[in-house]
């Protein structure tokens, strides 16, 4: 018999990052984002990454500021508040209904259950949007982490695509029925999960 404690499954909220926020960060500017958004971002949130990101996300929003309720948010653990990564979808979902989510966790909050929270939060997000049929991960192949964390929810792959900067992009999906199925409601102990994500 395994006595081992079990792992308290981690919780999240998550925290716009509007417009001006996303602007800061990728300029660089950690002080003025996490300003902008209200809570202490990590570091990691003005590494060169996810500036490039950022600046895509600014201009997404000045282009179409209905994505606003789609896109990235800071995720912050619960209950203690401290900023553990990132996570939105790509966009609001397109013509057919799809939409693809996308998720960071901090360095020093990886393999401990953050990834997975993110994700949970996410497919709620996805579930309880009646025009979302089809909800998309595309994840490199060697990111095993990433691999591992979309597994046990009912993603099938569905493709690949490559190319010299990323490699190999597996792409998997879900429909939106499946995780309906799963998640009828979003969980109540969400309050960590905002309708908006």
């Amino acid at each position: 018999m395994n006595n081992a404690p079990h792992p308290i499954p981690k919780r999240v909220r998550f925290v716009e990052l509007g417009a001006k926020a996303l602007q800061a960060l990728a300029d660089g500017d950690l002080a003025g984002g996490s300003a902008e958004a209200g809570v202490a971002l990590d570091p990691h949130f003005v590494g060169d990454r996810a500036r490039r990101i950022f600046g895509y996300r600014a201009g997404q929003l000045a282009e179409d500021p209905s994505a606003g309720p789609w896109i990235t948010r800071a995720a912050v653990s619960e209950p203690d508040g401290v900023v553990v990564g990132d996570a939105g979808f790509h966009g609001p979902p397109d013509e057919a209904g799809m939409v693809e989510v996308g998720f960071t966790v901090v360095p020093g909050y990886r393999r401990q259950g953050y990834a997975r929270a993110m994700l949970t939060a996410l497919l709620a997000r996805a579930a309880a949007e009646p025009g979302v049929r089809t909800v998309r991960a595309r994840v490199s192949s060697d990111n095993t982490a990433s691999l591992a964390t979309i597994a046990g929810f009912g993603f099938t792959r569905v493709g690949e695509q490559g190319n010299e900067r990323d490699g190999l992009v597996i792409v998997f999906e879900v429909p939106a029925d499946a995780v309906r199925t799963e998640h009828p409601t979003a969980p109540a102990d969400t309050a960590a999960v905002p309708v908006t994500l």
